[in-house]
């Protein structure tokens, strides 16, 4: 199971607000569309996925249906018992799970799993506590690729790319 935090890591971490036709402040933020259909993959491939954030926002939920996430966490900022609750729902070890995260809020969990990612926009101190930084930000492929690490790692990477007829 691939679980992640959203602002920072499925974003760039910036919030836009605009109004709408009524004047009330909407917020969204950009996800990138390479990190949308890897998301996609591993859920072919029936490896969960899932957000746990400290933020609420319909933009996040929307992007987690479009990405058939399994499990979608908002406005959770003390995330150790969401995913003790996470693991229990999937009947699944700690070490089976990687997580990506950007900043503080995410080393706990970090700590308590199988594969700890950091982007490469993280806080230095989540950087030191990962077992794998990305190359990519986050918004910008952070998530594709620490999801084809893990389709590799799975040995399912070559399927994906038999898919697309690539290597023929």
């Amino acid at each position: 199971m691939l679980l992640m935090d959203v602002d920072g890591v499925l974003t760039d971490g910036r919030l836009y607000n605009f109004p709408d036709r009524d004047g009330n402040i909407v917020e969204t933020k950009g996800f990138d569309s390479q990190d949308g259909i890897a998301l996609q993959w591993m859920s072919r491939y029936g490896i969960k996925t899932g957000v746990i954030s400290g933020r609420i926002s319909p933009a996040t939920a929307e992007r987690a249906r479009q990405a058939k996430m399994t499990y979608v966490y908002q406005g959770y900022t003390e995330k150790i018992p969401i995913l003790e609750e996470i693991l229990a729902d999937a009947k699944m070890s700690k070490d089976e799970i990687a997580y990506i995260g950007d900043d503080l809020t995410d080393v706990v969990i970090m700590h308590r799993v199988g594969f700890a990612v950091a982007t490469a926009n993280a806080r230095v101190e989540v950087k030191r506590e990962a077992h794998y930084v990305t190359q990519q930000p986050g918004g910008s492929g952070a998530v594709r690729e620490v999801i084809e690490l893990i389709l590799q790692a799975k040995g399912l990477w070559a399927e994906v790319l038999r898919h697309y007829e690539i290597g023929k």
